[in-house]
């Protein structure tokens, strides 16, 4: 393997930022990742992870070490001079939540089949403290992927009680690498984004639901 390739991807900036920031994001949050070696040593691919707080993107950003990834981030954000430049320098980039917005959708294909990685939350919004398999999930990530035909890492932001909290432990436990293939997407066929839209988000609520087991059996957790 080339030093290359060992090397976090992503733009001098947001490494910069990273490097700065880490250990405080780490610290504010008790950051611990679970199955760290999941993460993919390159890019190209979508991470679909349950969706508790306005902060979780910054949370998965932390846990992967390997590559950069970019979020969709609602318009409104990017009429704030200031913030606009910052968060578009650190991989963000706006999309309407009000309609069908089919450029942000290009944009998110384009940044996968350039090698790089999307972080991608199905559920559309934040729900703390619900069960995120008795929540809605959006079609978003399924699309994306399967045009992109890209992988998906699937990922389960835990926090006790399904809510996050300053200076409280929060997990983020990375699951395998889901092929394109796997999925026997068939262009064709109707409603193949609900199915694997519904693949995906189980795998990601079975990360969750498999891990808080093996805290209770730990004896961790009540």
């Amino acid at each position: 393997m080339s030093k290359e390739k060992k090397k976090r991807q992503g733009s001098r900036f947001f490494r910069v930022v990273y490097a700065c920031l880490s250990g405080i994001v780490g610290l504010i949050f008790r950051i611990k990742v679970v199955n760290p070696e999941n993460e993919p040593l390159e890019g190209g691919y979508v991470v679909c992870a349950n969706h508790i707080s306005a902060t979780d993107p910054i949370v998965i950003s932390y846990a992967f070490k390997r590559n950069q990834l970019n979020f969709m981030a609602k318009k409104e954000l990017f009429k704030i001079p200031l913030l606009r430049g910052l968060i578009s320098m650190l991989g963000a980039f706006p999309i309407d939540r009000g309609g069908n917005d089919v450029g942000a959708i290009k944009k998110a294909v384009s940044i996968v089949e350039e090698g790089k990685c999307l972080g991608v939350f199905p559920q559309g919004h934040r729900y703390p403290c619900q069960d995120p398999r008795k929540t809605e999930t959006k079609n978003g990530a399924a699309l994306i992927a399967t045009r992109a035909e890209a992988d998906i890492v699937p990922v389960y932001i835990w926090c006790k009680g399904k809510k996050q909290r300053i200076f409280k432990r929060t997990y983020v436990v990375i699951g395998e690498r889901i092929s394109f293939e796997s999925f026997e997407y068939d262009k064709d066929n109707q409603g193949e984004y609900t199915r694997v839209t519904g693949i995906v988000f189980d795998k990601v609520c079975s990360l969750g639901e498999d891990f808080e087991k093996k805290l209770r059996d730990e004896g961790k957790i009540k």
